[in-house]
């Protein structure tokens, strides 16, 4: 077909594109031993990680959703992209001259503007309003920001701009360097009515960016009075580059922070982000223009290690007034979303971080976030709170609702830490409000999905009956331990274990996958056609046509090997060995079996043939035993 990308082309992007660099724009990574990295799985939510990444191999692999394949198959999935537009961004990020069939001509794609168009786009909008901030019309723009402790350096750290006033000064700007009106009206930058005209007009903007620091959208507050729009903010729309739910403003200063410290503080505002990234708090994000939801919950786990195995803080900062309050109990709402535990920041006297910061300056920033308390402890204030605890009977219902919250606790071990406070609080014995707790706990406000769903989320209706089929054998049963190790070795040490494996066949692997695996090894050549190969598992997985089989394969290249260092002849050895020697034990079991239900009298010569065999079995194997322990010592 005409315009498809050369092999060579699509083979220097994957040799190009490091794929713990492109993956870790996306998720935390720590290393896992083995030459393997792992975080959580950005496709699916899960409390320990399960995503690892092999970067001598090019692969990833998650062991929770079986998600798996190379860099190109990474970009597809977490952009939702076709295969060449996968490949085409991936050139453009690392410098790859793509080549393709018969002249270059490009092949047919999606109808609308690709991603690199939208993100470039952005990237020279944002250059123009930053360079519009230091004009004679910016004035007010930059005595708001003057106001509120911010310089010339700050502004430019986090790229604040100004739009002109007039109403197509951007539009004219990105149409001389050759964007489509399409593009800009796609992006969100442009709007049309009777004609095309900026989106963001005489405002003061600040670029939202995404974990790789590309800027994918604007928040734009209002500084006119004559503004026809009446919203103090205007944020840029959903657009193919921008999901507000999914958005974090400031994720590109703190996601290395986040990842070091496992703490994240989440704030309501840019100029919050600011201050307390000026003050030396660099771990603070703020939404943009929505609540603080699933979503954000899940970008934030990513960046910060948030797993059972490594547990941070997430710190809220809100306003002290009835809005933060409200804020915090949605937020408790939310709160299973982490395995960190959750933390409220409230100043006293009801002031944001940046009105923190031009009264008492940077370090009392800093002691605000200090003096967390748990999100738990400050929505059972709140809740105590609106009861008249003078009466008998408001103290009844405080405790009823108090106890509710208190029997939600996830960690169980603080919920007898908490029953004592709620008794504290209401004024009542400990005993009376143990007892209330465990009533609570006993109704629940939801019972526990088995499935893990949280807080009564309904579940999806089960079909009545199930078509049978045949079930698939774990892959990590022990069983198969063996099978398991010895592919591991021949995906990812093609050029170790050579020819070692030239008496293996398929009848050596006894659980239907791997004995798929093993057939695409031998259709491609057998391992010694890996030597030397980087895109040997890679050419494995794409010859699959078995999502299972495809799956498999991309796991067996980045679970890390069983042996402590790297594999050398011996160790090939004895996993062949022990696998031929499984291989003889089976065929051993069958002749003794046949041998049991034949009449030596009557087939007196079939006997005596399959005793014969028996024997010499039975020397292949304790050969073959040798082997394997002389490969040991």
């Amino acid at each position: 077909m005409a315009g498809l990308i050369r092999e060579e082309s699509i083979a220097e992007v994957r040799e190009k594109a490091r794929i713990d660099e492109v993956v870790g724009e996306h998720v935390s990574l720590r290393n896992a031993g083995g030459g393997s990295m792992k975080g959580l799985c950005p496709f699916h939510d899960e409390k320990s990680p399960s995503f690892h990444v092999t970067p001598s191999r090019g692969f990833f692999h998650c062991f929770g959703c079986q998600a798996g394949g190379d860099v190109i198959k990474f970009v597809m999935d977490i952009d939702a992209l076709s295969f060449a537009e996968a490949v085409e961004r991936l050139a453009d990020k690392y410098g790859v001259q793509l080549r393709r069939e018969e002249g270059d001509v490009r092949e047919d794609r999606p109808r609308g503007p690709q991603r690199n168009r939208l993100i470039e786009a952005h990237r020279v909008a944002q250059q123009f309003y930053a360079e519009q901030l230091a004009t004679p019309d910016a004035l007010v723009a930059r005595q708001f920001l003057g106001e509120r402790g911010f310089d010339q350096s700050a502004a430019e750290t986090f790229g604040v701009g100004f739009a002109p006033r007039d109403g197509d000064a951007l539009f004219k700007h990105l149409r001389q360097k050759a964007f489509s009106e399409e593009e800009l009206v796609a992006g969100g930058l442009v709007a049309v009515g009777r004609s095309a005209y900026d989106r963001f007009r005489g405002r003061l903007l600040w670029p939202i960016r995404d974990a790789s620091g590309d800027t994918i959208g604007f928040g734009a507050r209002r500084i006119f009075d004559d503004d026809r729009i009446d919203a103090k903010y205007l944020n840029t729309s959903e657009t193919p580059i921008y999901k507000k739910s999914q958005v974090l403003y400031g994720i590109d200063l703190a996601r290395k922070d986040m990842a070091r410290s496992s703490q994240a503080v989440v704030v309501e505002g840019y100029t919050d982000v600011m201050a307390c990234h000026l003050a030396g708090v660099t771990t603070a994000v703020a939404t943009c223009g929505t609540a603080f939801g699933d979503e954000h919950a899940r970008v934030l786990r990513r960046f910060m290690h948030d797993h059972e195995e490594f547990r941070g803080e997430v710190i809220f900062a809100f306003d002290g007034d009835a809005a933060g309050q409200k804020a915090a109990l949605r937020t408790f709402g939310g709160d299973q979303n982490f395995v960190s535990q959750t933390y409220v920041a409230v100043e006293p006297d009801g002031l944001d971080p940046c009105d923190l910061r031009i009264k008492q300056g940077d370090a009392a920033v800093r002691e605000l976030v200090a003096r967390r308390v748990p999100l738990y402890r400050f929505v059972l204030s709140n809740v105590v709170g609106k009861y008249d605890l003078d009466r008998a009977d408001s103290r009844v219902d405080a405790l009823r609702e108090g106890a509710r919250l208190v029997s939600s606790i996830r960690d169980r071990s603080k919920v007898d830490a908490f029953a004592r406070e709620l008794a504290g609080m209401v004024g009542i014995d400990i005993e009376q409000a143990r007892a209330e707790v465990r009533r609570a706990t006993n109704r629940g406000p939801t019972k526990p999905d088995q499935r893990g769903s949280r807080r009564g989320e309904p579940q999806p209706e089960q079909p009545a009956e199930r078509a049978p089929r045949t079930p698939v054998p774990d892959l990590r049963d022990p069983r198969f331990a063996l099978e398991r190790e010895t592919l591991k070795l021949v995906i990812q040490h093609p050029m170790a274990i050579g020819r070692t494996t030239s008496d293996i066949g398929p009848d050596d692997f006894t659980h239907p996958v791997y004995r798929a695996v093993w057939g695409l090894v031998a259709a491609a050549g057998g391992p010694v056609a890996g030597s030397g190969d980087a895109q040997w598992a890679g050419r494995l997985r794409d010859a699959a046509t078995d999502p299972l089989v495809s799956s498999t394969i991309s796991a067996l290249g980045v679970e890390p090997i069983l042996s402590a260092k790297e594999p050398d002849a011996a160790y090939v050895s004895m996993h062949v060995f022990r696998l031929l020697e499984l291989t003889a034990m089976r065929r051993i079991a069958d002749v003794k079996s046949k041998l049991q239900r034949t009449n030596p009298v009557e087939n007196a010569a079939e006997y005596n043939r399959m005793f014969g065999e028996l024997a010499a079995l039975e020397q292949h194997r304790r050969t073959l035993r040798e082997r394997a322990v002389g490969s040991t010592t």
